[in-house]
């Protein structure tokens, strides 16, 4: 069970989550309660008992995105029908997309992966503050893993919720490269805000809570410098990315059908055919496959492949 781990700054709780669905932050206030993304689709049950446990009797007012992909923001239909007073803002890039709700424009169909329609209420302009829980928070943008999104800092307690921006050890997928748009100088100058900013304790997407915010940077830096050395490394890591998401989904499968899921998932050919269109399409899915097995994120039984 996860359980409310952290309580940094004031009424602050953070749900770690793995990797299917991202961690939730919890900020309780007198007279606020929001939460900082909602999970994947499939664990939103859990994220709203998680919250009603540690909120009571009392109301959710406010739901914020750092990001709307699938992982960060495939609770909110369930958390809004479960509190129908709740406010729900997002970065402000894709707003458009999800009053019209095109899951093309939002990656959920090119991805294949699920996320449940929800509304908005407002934007979360880069530049403002915003009352969550007892604190005012800063919003800053944030591009490269996603172009448009936000982190949030709280400067009295130096707090930074940093979202797939940074992890302990990396960053999340940058997927405008995969697509053919420069994207690495924008993980580039994410990292110098992140900086500046100099927070004391990071809360990321994915991931334990830490302090050693210094050295974390550092390690991203590198791994950016390898992926701008090597770009086809990048993109194999995210075709990878995308293959672990969906065991974890579904956690295990027959490997023909992971295959031929891949085949009708449209983002694998685009990244096939912009950076390994010299390989097959079905071999390279299966050394992906392999690769997965090799460094055990994955199990093989007879025909059949495994979330491990």
């Amino acid at each position: 069970m996860v359980q409310c781990t952290f309580a940094f700054p004031r009424g602050m709780q953070v749900f770690e989550r793995g990797w299917l669905s991202s961690n939730n932050v919890l900020l309780l206030g007198e007279e606020n309660v929001a939460l900082v993304d909602s999970g994947y689709a499939n664990h939103a049950a859990l994220t709203l008992d998680m919250v009603r446990n540690c909120i009571g009797g009392r109301q959710l007012r406010t739901l914020v995105n750092t990001h709307l992909h699938s992982d960060h923001c495939g609770g909110n239909a369930t958390l809004q029908a479960a509190f129908p007073a709740v406010q729900t803002l997002i970065p402000p890039g894709l707003a458009d997309a999800v009053r019209r709700w095109d899951d093309v424009a939002l990656s959920y169909r090119p991805t294949g992966q699920a996320c449940p329609r929800f509304h908005i209420d407002g934007v979360l302009p880069p530049g403002s503050t915003i009352t969550l829980g007892a604190n005012e928070w800063q919003v800053h943008a944030a591009p490269g893993h996603d172009r448009h999104s936000v982190i949030f800092f709280e400067p009295r307690t130096r707090t930074l919720i940093s979202a797939d921006a940074l992890w302990e050890n990396g960053f999340g997928v940058v997927f405008q490269e995969l697509e053919g748009e420069r994207a690495f100088d924008e993980v580039e100058k994410t990292l110098d805000l992140i900086d500046e900013l100099a927070p004391a304790v990071v809360v990321p997407g994915h991931g334990s809570v830490f302090t050693g915010v210094g050295p974390a940077v550092d390690r991203a830096r590198s791994r950016l410098d390898a992926y701008r050395s090597n770009p086809l490394k990048h993109a194999a890591h995210a075709a990878k990315v995308l293959l672990k998401f969906k065991l974890l989904d579904v956690q295990r499968l027959q490997t023909a059908a992971l295959a031929d899921w891949a085949t009708a998932t449209p983002y694998f050919r685009v990244v096939h055919g912009r950076w390994f269109a010299d390989v097959p399409f079905q071999l390279w899915i299966s050394q992906l496959l392999n690769d997965l097995v090799r460094v055990h994120a994955a199990t093989r039984d007879a025909d059949w492949i495994q979330n491990s």
